[in-house]
């Protein structure tokens, strides 16, 4: 898909990769960008952006932010949460499971509609940590990898209904969620570009930075992207 003259939903577009996603996308050409924040607002003095009241935790929110959408080509997933953890505290599991799982798929399905209508594409943030689990991030690797399983699922469901589905694998990104960790990071404006390159290309799995650009081919190749195929004729 390109980018160009086309509309785009960004969730947590208000700072981090969801900033970045956001001027990427003008920069561009985008014909509207819908920027999804939990304050409802954003300062950007283009005015192809609208600022949309989204928390991706809360249903009620996702159907009033769709109902002020008309159209749709690209629903990006970017909002996400990540908190260090041992397993300990169920409220802290669930948490992740509701932002970086459920959020993805309510939005998704929520604004299937138009998607289906513009033959579109839903893109979802998601990480290395989804391939393999972080210790000191076991909630959040959980749930980057559901995620990651749900998309798996909607590509299979959606391609007769001409809408594409991208999961994106993140590595180390200059971030506040990364603060803590001593270890290469990618920018969020070389991270941005590198999403849009991936679907431009068309990939299913999009590996945008240096990190997550040494596993691509072997994930590509490997025994679950074959498993994928193999089961996608079970529906």
């Amino acid at each position: 898909m390109q980018i160009e003259n086309k509309t785009v939903l960004i969730t947590g577009a208000n700072r981090g990769i969801g900033e970045a996603l956001v001027t990427e996308a003008l920069r561009r050409g985008a014909k509207r960008v819908y920027a999804g924040t939990r304050s409802g607002v954003l300062h950007h003095s283009d005015r192809r952006v609208t600022p949309l009241l989204l928390d991706v935790t809360k249903t009620t929110q996702i159907h009033q932010a769709a109902d002020k959408v008309d159209s749709l080509d690209l629903l990006i997933n970017n909002a996400g949460v990540a908190m260090y953890d041992d397993l300990s505290n169920p409220d802290v599991i669930s948490q992740h499971l509701a932002v970086n799982f459920s959020g993805p798929l309510h939005m998704s399905l929520t604004f299937l509609p138009l998607l289906r209508r513009a033959k579109g594409a839903i893109v979802t943030n998601l990480s290395l940590a989804g391939l393999a689990p972080v210790p000191i991030i076991p909630s959040y690797s959980i749930s980057k990898a559901a995620a990651l399983n749900m998309m798996q699922s909607l590509r299979a469901l959606l391609v007769s209904q001409g809408v594409t589905v991208h999961a994106v694998i993140l590595g180390p990104i200059d971030t506040e969620m990364s603060r803590g960790l001593s270890v290469p990071k990618a920018t969020t404006e070389s991270a941005a570009r590198g999403i849009f390159d991936g679907l431009d290309k068309g990939e299913e799995e999009i590996f945008p930075d240096p990190m997550s650009q040494t596993v691509a081919e072997a994930w590509r190749s490997g025994v679950s992207k074959a498993l994928e195929r193999q089961f996608s004729a079970f529906q």
